[in-house]
């Protein structure tokens, strides 16, 4: 399977990189990952997007299929993080993903030379299920990472992130009221702009920091 890979050249002179990686249902032409890549590429950070193979041989066939399995997707990614650095070696790289493709950005982390990593929407558990949590690796986790997470996210909650043990490395930054793609409810008084526009602003305050450090 070849690489599928976009690129959202930044505004001006680059100060970083981020390879995002896409989230179990969707693929990297969805609105959640072009809005996210789009955005972030006007604050002068570089955006690499990708599609897992299984995603690629769903558009090709047109027919819908689980995930791989972790290891396969874990080692595409990092595969793409290789490739991206031998390309550009001296540019501050950064990883992350929307829901699973933020989780295996975790995953792979401290194998690869990075300078940290963005989690939109961290799959902590699946959604009903509390009791099969995703998180006994985010413990010992090395990479700095920042999760931003929707207030009330079905796949882990404000409320039960509280309970979990992070490893001190994790950020957790909190969406108003929004659900797994950061969605609001009307009477919150927030809009999906807005808590998208909150998430970019995190993410390059983030990313410019560890650039600085």
């Amino acid at each position: 399977m070849s690489f599928s890979i976009e690129m959202k050249k930044a505004r001006s002179s680059p100060i970083a990189r981020i390879i995002l990686a896409h989230g179990a249902g969707a693929g990297k032409s969805s609105d959640f990952m072009q809005t996210i890549a789009n955005e972030i590429a006007q604050r002068d950070v570089e955006v690499l997007l990708f599609d897992f193979p299984y995603m690629q041989r769903i558009q090709q066939t047109g027919t819908r299929r689980p995930p791989d399995k972790m290891p396969l997707l874990e080692t595409h990614f990092h595969e793409i993080i290789t490739q991206s650095m031998q390309n550009q070696n001296s540019m501050p790289t950064f990883i992350g993903g929307k829901s699973m493709g933020g989780r295996v950005a975790t995953l792979i982390a401290d194998k690869c030379r990075i300078k940290g990593g963005v989690v939109f929407g961290y799959p902590f558990h699946p959604p009903g299920k509390p009791e099969k949590t995703r998180t006994s690796h985010l413990a010992d986790l090395q990479t700095p990472f920042l999760i931003l997470q929707g207030e009330r996210d079905p796949f882990g909650t404000a409320d039960e992130i509280k309970q979990y043990s992070l490893s001190q490395s994790i950020q957790t930054s909190i969406v108003g009221d929004g659900d797994h793609s950061f969605k609001p409810r009307k009477a919150s008084g927030l809009s999906l702009e807005d808590n998208l526009q909150t998430a970019i602003e995190k993410t390059i305050h983030f990313i410019k920091e560890r650039c600085i450090a």
